[in-house]
């Protein structure tokens, strides 16, 4: 919600994408934006304190050289020489930590705004969860120093079921009807350059199996939804390598879920509603008994069985806390916040009305339930780090209230208020996430790991809100110091404040399902 569609009005969804595939391997980066801010040779961040993503202990004046864009050393500062014309920056008092991924986003609006505010951020890799040829736009112009912006992981369009919650007025995705339909469209968003098939939570169970199988054959991943007509425990079987949100969770863990899915299965959406607002209003009014069924039916036994099924298969869940936060405690959503100056007013303006037609109507009974479906969340969280679930910090940034980058640090609090510590919340958004994306290459600091580093002046594993205390971010081996941070940052402001409205109504956009009024 609040997130404008960039490409209304496009057409063809697969056909138009540009082609492009992530990888660990660092952009190379021409003019100003190459290595560290323009200036060649290697660069030295000594008396550091570094995190390095791995769970291992906090590491005191160290040093740290980057150069083309990879860490070449790593050692105590006392112990390591420097090779002749190294440049240094002292950063005592400082830590280290990896660049943050961010591995739930839809990304929309303007390019001068969104990819620099992600790397300013110190979110230096993304996760695209809807793909658009704008997305792979940016990502060309990243690598070839055009733009200022992070590593982009990019999914294909939605894949749904028919109806899908989405319609034409927010942009492309795709209506699977059966097996057949669902093999074609795994390998037309392949060829078209997509990271990953998105999967969605109306697919029939013909076609997500047929689906996941043909992802298999084409050595493309399928992740997303856990769709409706599928239990969890079956998706995590066929290598589906993410399961977003947590509203499946709570079906899979009820001692009521035969009866949800039955109850489940008659939930229907008009194929002839042209809006998805209206479409996902109706779609929430169905679910929400639903969900407030399976908390009260919740079974610990059923929980650890199926948790022990995930650990197993290496399903990592992505719990967007941040969203489900936003839809389901809407009274608690902040009138107003310092980043909300980095996007459109006329963006930020739109949030409480697009809130309010999606969470309306509540009698004070079902925010009271909703608020109890919220905590519920939170103790899924906790018990699948219990578990020995991977968890990835991500947020469905492009939702109203969330700003791009600023987002995954409010993520990070939300996980550790959910029972997380500090450092287990920083690996979801550092080496776990990069597991979880397919990336070697980066998410942790050592040596031969991409330079995508954030310098923060306080200590996260104290507390998880400094990682909003940022000194400095290091993109693809660019150190970008406080004051030119602080002058990019104003830059984006001012490309905010010139964007011009849309000839359209903002629309609601994204996946939309973290909660349900």
């Amino acid at each position: 919600m609040g997130r404008r569609d960039v490409l209304a009005g496009a057409a063809a969804m697969t056909g138009a994408m540009l082609t492009g595939t992530a990888s660990a391997a660092p952009a190379r980066a021409a003019g100003t934006t190459a290595g560290n801010g323009g200036v060649t040779g290697p660069l030295a961040f000594t008396n550091v304190t570094v995190i390095d993503g791995s769970g291992a202990p906090p590491a005191p004046g160290m040093t740290v050289v980057v150069e083309d864009g990879r860490i070449t050393g790593l050692a105590p500062t006392g112990r390591i020489r420097l090779r002749p014309g190294t440049r240094t920056v002292d950063l005592t008092g400082k830590y280290l930590t990896p660049g943050l991924i961010e591995a739930h986003t839809h990304s929309d609006g303007p390019e001068a705004v969104v990819a620099p505010l992600y790397a300013l951020t110190g979110v230096t890799t993304v996760r695209e969860m809807w793909g658009k040829p704008v997305h792979h736009e940016w990502r060309d112009k990243i690598r070839n120093g055009a733009l200022l912006g992070p590593r982009w992981v990019i999914g294909s369009p939605i894949v749904d079921g028919a109806p899908s919650l989405w319609t034409a007025d927010v942009g492309p995705a795709v209506e699977v009807r059966d097996a057949a339909d669902a093999r074609r469209v795994v390998r037309q968003v392949k060829r078209a350059g997509a990271d990953f098939v998105k999967v969605y939570s109306r697919l029939s169970r013909e076609a997500y199996f047929a689906l996941a199988d043909e992802a298999r054959r084409q050595g493309i991943a399928h992740l997303g939804h856990c769709p409706d007509t599928v239990r969890i425990a079956e998706a995590s079987a066929t290598g589906h390598r993410s399961i977003e949100h947590l509203h499946a969770l709570l079906l899979a863990t009820s001692r009521h879920e035969k009866e949800i899915r039955r109850r489940l299965a008659a939930v229907r959406i008009d194929p002839g509603d042209p809006s998805s607002l209206s479409r996902y209003h109706s779609w929430f009014q169905q679910v929400h008994p639903l969900e407030w069924q399976a908390v009260q039916g919740y079974d610990r036994d059923r929980a650890d069985a199926l948790f022990h099924t995930l650990a197993t298969h290496g399903t990592t869940i992505v719990p967007t806390l941040s969203v489900h936060r936003t839809l389901e405690l809407p009274d608690g959503v902040p009138t107003r916040a310092e980043e909300w100056k980095y996007l459109p007013a006329w963006q930020v303006e739109s949030w409480p009305d697009q809130l309010a037609a999606l969470t309306g109507g509540r009698t004070p009974e079902q925010a009271r339930e909703i608020r109890r479906i919220f905590q519920h969340r939170q103790r899924l969280v906790s018990e699948l780090r219990d578990a020995g679930v991977r968890l990835a910090a991500g947020t469905d940034t492009g939702t109203g209230y969330l700003v791009p980058g600023f987002a995954l640090h409010d993520e990070l609090a939300l996980l550790v208020a959910a029972g997380l510590t500090p450092a287990e919340a920083l690996r979801a958004a550092t080496r776990d996430a990069a597991r979880l994306l397919g990336l070697s290459g980066v998410g942790t600091v050592a040596r031969g790991q991409a330079a995508d580093l954030l310098v923060l002046d306080a200590d996260p594993l104290r507390d998880i809100r400094n990682t909003r205390r940022i000194h400095g971010v290091v993109v693809d081996g660019r150190w970008i110091p406080p004051q030119e941070r602080s002058r990019l940052l104003a830059d984006v402001e001012t490309a905010a404040a010139q964007t011009p409205p849309p000839q359209e109504a903002v629309t609601v956009t994204g996946c939309g399902c973290g909660g349900h009024p």
